[in-house]
């Protein structure tokens, strides 16, 4: 089978679960007019806030994992 059609045939759950144990997603949150950044896992569950883009990227970086940012 090919990547391509590998891909094709995976689950929702399956997709979620991809990078789970590798990247984490940070994403700019609003909370009582303060801005801060959330952290979430692959399969969407928070892990945490940071004050700051850079600190949020740096708190994922040292759990060894890779942050990406979400729109």
């Amino acid at each position: 089978m090919t990547t391509v059609n590998t891909l094709r045939s995976m689950s929702p759950t399956d997709v979620a679960a991809l990078g789970l144990n590798h990247l984490a997603y940070v994403k700019r949150v609003v909370v009582n007019d303060v801005v801060g950044y959330a952290i979430h896992a692959a399969d969407g569950t928070e892990m945490g806030v940071a004050r700051d883009r850079d600190t949020a990227f740096a708190a994922v970086r040292q759990h060894e994992l890779e942050p990406l940012s979400v729109h």
